[in-house]
């Protein structure tokens, strides 16, 4: 599968039955001045996914958080695990050519609160989230994704990011495109966005992103992106690296 990383609108495909793929990126943020006294956030997270048979994957993940502030003039920092997410993505539509309708996707993830809420690192809720995924191809070589997901319970904070309202729900979007330059270097730009159920824009998210990845060999890519962002649920500035990888099946 190509990675999708490291963008954070979702893509339809799923892991092949029986294989292993696994992401890891490191992304460091400066935050929106509302966030004072928080300054900056630095984020490295981890993806393990495996396929299953009728076109299912589960999914892993869970961020190792910094949170970087200033208190009377001196910086202090939270450091440590945040919430884990757990999930499942069924692909019920495939891609056809001869056909005007996009490949089609569901996840349903579940975030249980690991991380310590005292010290922002975590939300100190379970979320529940359900997003409908959908690709249309342009030519061989460009894909548009969009993604549109409702958050039914909890939040979507990870650290001091994210929507971090305690009641109603929030509804996310995302929509990318991406080129495949050639077999090894892909690029893309991506616009995803966020408020909550009383579209209060004080707790809202808009957010871009540019980057792409680089494959090294089958199966391995290094990926790479900037981003920025609106609102104070995004950052103001921030860059992300990281690779993905699979593993194919020991059976094969």
């Amino acid at each position: 599968m190509k990675a999708q990383q490291p963008f954070y609108t979702d893509d339809p495909s799923v892991t092949d039955a029986g294989n292993w793929h696994f992401e890891a990126f490191n992304e460091f943020d400066s935050l929106q001045r509302p966030q004072f006294p928080n300054l900056r956030q630095n984020t490295f997270s981890y993806r393990l996914n495996y396929g299953l048979p009728h076109n299912l994957e589960i999914d892993l993940d869970a961020p190792y958080l910094s949170i970087f502030r200033a208190v009377e003039g001196s910086p202090a920092t939270s450091n440590g695990i945040g919430d884990t997410n757990m999930g499942v993505k069924w692909n019920f539509h495939k891609h056809a050519s001869e056909s005007w309708v996009p490949e089609m996707s569901a996840t349903l993830y579940f975030e249980f609160p690991t991380g310590d809420s005292r010290q922002q690192l975590g939300s100190g809720l379970t979320d529940y989230w359900l997003n409908l995924i959908g690709q249309k191809r342009i030519g061989e070589k460009t894909r548009i994704n969009g993604n549109a997901g409702v958050l039914f319970a909890g939040n979507t904070s990870v650290g001091a990011l994210g929507i971090q309202t305690r009641r109603g729900r929030v509804y996310t979007g995302g929509i990318s495109m991406l080129h495949d330059f050639n077999d090894r270097w892909t690029f893309g730009l991506e616009l995803v966005a966020g408020i909550t159920g009383n579209l209060d824009l004080s707790k809202s998210q808009l957010q871009f992103l540019a980057g792409g990845n680089y494959a090294i060999r089958k199966g391995l890519t290094f990926d790479f992106g900037v981003l920025g962002g609106k609102y104070i649920a995004s950052p103001r500035i921030g860059g992300q690296v990281g690779f993905s990888v699979d593993f194919p099946s020991a059976t094969k």
